[in-house]
């Protein structure tokens, strides 16, 4: 059993992104709605678009962790980042980080004129699977 993350030959071919993956009967799939970079008290960490992005990652990583995954076993990424913010300062803080093992993931993102935290700009939500214990990789 494994999850498989398909690059099909009639669209585009990339190393940051796959367009499609399929979760096999028996994983368990898990969602982690929009982080921001935040604290623990929710206080924006900085107005630094890098920092707020690294805090965001760390936050998905907190809460896939609380549900037995790691960011490796993110399948899809969902990114929205201020329309004013630096998008080579947030992608450079984030994209190694995005990246599992394997095929690479299937990322969404978009420029938005604003999110909900007053500060934040950056939002960062995941999809990730887990194979039971037995079917995991080493």
């Amino acid at each position: 059993m494994q999850i498989t993350r398909l690059q099909p030959d009639r669209l585009v071919l990339s190393p940051a992104f796959s367009h499609v993956a399929i979760v096999p009967a028996g994983a368990t799939t898990i969602y982690v709605g929009g982080q921001n970079g935040v604290d623990v008290s929710g206080a924006v960490v900085s107005a630094d678009i890098a920092e707020q992005s690294s805090r965001a990652i760390d936050n998905v990583a907190i809460a896939l962790d609380a549900a037995g995954a790691t960011l490796a076993d993110v399948l899809q990424w969902t990114v929205l980042i201020d329309a004013d913010a630096d998008l080579g300062a947030a992608y450079g803080a984030i994209a190694p980080r995005l990246a599992g093992p394997g095929a690479p993931p299937l990322v969404t993102a978009a420029r938005v004129a604003g999110l909900g935290v007053p500060g934040a700009l950056i939002e960062v939500s995941a999809i990730a699977a887990v194979l039971p214990a037995g079917d995991r990789l080493p």
